[in-house]
């Protein structure tokens, strides 16, 4: 294995950064002053397009375009088959809701996310230097299609053998995450993600030791020491979520940002209960609450049911039903500017590195 550095030098120069730090693509958390700021500080900007319409991704480009030069990723999760739909169980979380937010009407369980096919068109106009997957891997039309205009593609995995399908897709980079990350778990079989559960710190080498392509380490990564631990695991770069959350660019719900501050790596928990799919959240009084309530329904039946709550502790600024994703180091992010944080973190991470 290459000394650390050097492996870190070896990635920036392939990918044009001059910062071995990437921004995690969250969806929900997409404002282009955050990945600009990163960008211009030589590192990695991200957006998780999930959420988001064609047009809506194409703005964001252009956005951060406009207040960087720099380099980001654009993220799509790879769609599950359809819902299996059951009106009596969605019955049950419906009323469980009603116990945190408005009433919620029968038929809001019928929305439906945007059309893949479309975003994946639109990551194409856009063309960006990077284009990430979670949840899978992208279909080989779709990785013809990147490779062909010189786009990079980075796989989200969470174990050895994601890992390896990635790689035979055609992944440039593996990005390895730990079940320590806030947020969504990447795990490619849905019903996996809680059993499969593995930490960074065994998950990390056992990847690097399986692929031969870089390898990302991501999840509970917040301050220098676990840059430096991520390097000395074999990482050739790191991605960063939760700990970029509490900067001032990324314009968080002031109640979220508080709670992150205040929240020891016990204080989170991996639910289902605000979308159908795992993640990590901050074990909040719904979170706590839904662990004992009716199974949710899956992914996306379940996000549209919670969307009310969800909009409506937002907007009461009410952390208790906020759906306030935190990773397992939350208390270590910094509520200070992202390009000087970028900086900070690297400086301090190759003084422990040498």
């Amino acid at each position: 294995m290459t000394q650390p550095l050097s492996r870190a030098q070896s990635f920036c120069d392939r990918f044009g950064l001059r910062v071995p730090i990437l921004l995690a693509p969250m969806a929900g958390v997409p404002t282009p002053a955050l990945s600009a700021a990163i960008a211009n500080a030589g590192g990695l900007g991200a957006c998780g397009a999930l959420l988001m319409a064609p047009d809506a991704i194409v703005a964001w480009a252009n956005g951060v375009r406009g207040q960087s030069n720099g380099a980001f990723q654009l993220n799509l999760w790879i769609p599950d088959p359809p819902p299996v739909r059951d009106a009596e169980q969605e019955g049950r979380v419906r009323a469980f809701l009603g116990q945190f937010g408005p009433e919620v009407p029968a038929e809001a369980a019928d929305a439906v996310p945007p059309d893949f096919a479309a975003q994946c068109e639109a990551l194409l106009k856009v063309g960006p230097p990077i284009v990430s997957s979670i949840m899978g891997v992208y279909p080989p039309d779709f990785v013809a299609a990147m490779k062909a205009r010189g786009i990079a593609w980075f796989a989200t995995v969470t174990t050895a053998a994601e890992a390896k399908a990635a790689e035979a897709a055609g992944a440039d980079v593996v990005v390895a995450q730990g079940a320590e990350a806030g947020g969504h778990r990447g795990r490619f079989d849905a019903s996996a993600a809680e059993r499969d559960a593995v930490g960074l710190f065994a998950l990390l080498p056992a990847i690097a030791d399986a692929v031969g392509v870089p390898v990302v380490a991501t999840g509970g990564i917040a301050d220098a020491r676990g840059i430096a631990a991520a390097f000395t695991l074999g990482a050739s770069a790191v991605q960063i979520g939760t700990g970029f959350l509490r900067c001032p660019e990324a314009g968080l719900n002031p109640a979220w940002s508080a709670g992150l501050a205040a929240t020891a790596p016990e204080d989170t928990m991996l639910t289902r209960a605000f979308s159908g799919r795992a993640g990590r959240s901050i074990a909040t009084t719904y979170a706590r609450a839904a662990a004992d309530g009716p199974v949710p329904a899956p992914y996306p039946v379940q996000r549209a049911l919670t969307q009310g709550m969800r909009d409506a502790a937002a907007k009461a600024g009410d952390l208790g039903r906020m759906q306030a994703w935190a990773g397992q180091s939350a208390r270590l992010a910094r509520a200070e500017p992202a390009g000087a944080l970028v900086h900070s973190l690297w400086d301090d991470a190759r003084r422990f590195l040498r």
